[in-house]
């Protein structure tokens, strides 16, 4: 059984090809993730995917880095963007799969309990029946501990937001919140200046 791995990480990917070399000794790793911004961030991302193949003895592919046809997607779209970005993802792990003639096809995104994980499990469906090569799923969720676990043992990147610009605004917006300005602050200009002056004469 040939299986190609859609990865998004080094860290995501250890517990899915753990699992699935158990079923096959026939694995390839697919690294096409446009999502991912900006692009130092992108290669930090990739150059770790890369190491750890090499390590595992795992074939590695990496797809192109076409960022804009991910902005092309989502613009005016950005509520719904995970799912338009599952969808860009897959199709084209798919699209390799089936040129590479693979069996089955995969991804790493359904280790995360960050994830849409029923909207991953259709939209991989979807796409496997599409193309003709069946979307391999599995609730991959119960090795999240070991994914982070691995991960700190073995020195992996461990990235602080999902990929996209969207997602790293968020990060640092639920760390880093908006200060409300106290309304005794408000004052208007001249008194401002008047207090002041005074401040200075006293």
């Amino acid at each position: 059984m040939k299986i190609l791995i859609h990865a998004c990480c080094a860290p995501c990917l250890t517990y899915p090809l753990r699992e699935l070399r158990t079923k096959s000794s026939d694995i390839s790793v697919f690294c096409y993730n446009p999502n991912v911004q900006p692009f130092l961030e992108y290669e930090m991302r990739r150059d770790c995917l890369t190491k750890y193949c090499e390590k595992q003895g795992v074939t590695f592919v990496e797809g192109a880095y076409d960022f804009e046809r991910f902005f092309q997607d989502v613009v005016f779209r950005e509520q719904a963007r995970c799912s338009i970005c599952y969808k860009l993802r897959l199709t084209e792990a798919a699209k390799y799969a089936q040129r590479e003639n693979y069996d089955y096809f995969t991804t790493t995104l359904l280790v995360s309990p960050y994830q849409e994980h029923g909207a991953l499990r259709d939209i991989g469906q979807s796409i496997g029946q599409k193309y003709d090569v069946p979307f391999l799923y599995r609730d991959f969720r119960t090795g999240w501990r070991h994914t982070t676990s691995v991960s700190r043992e073995l020195g992996l990147y461990r990235q602080k937001y999902c990929g996209c610009l969207y997602s790293e605004k968020e990060r640092f917006r639920q760390k880093f919140p908006p200060q409300s300005q106290n309304k005794s602050d408000h004052r208007e200009p001249d008194k401002l200046d008047d207090k002041t002056a005074r401040q200075k004469k006293g």
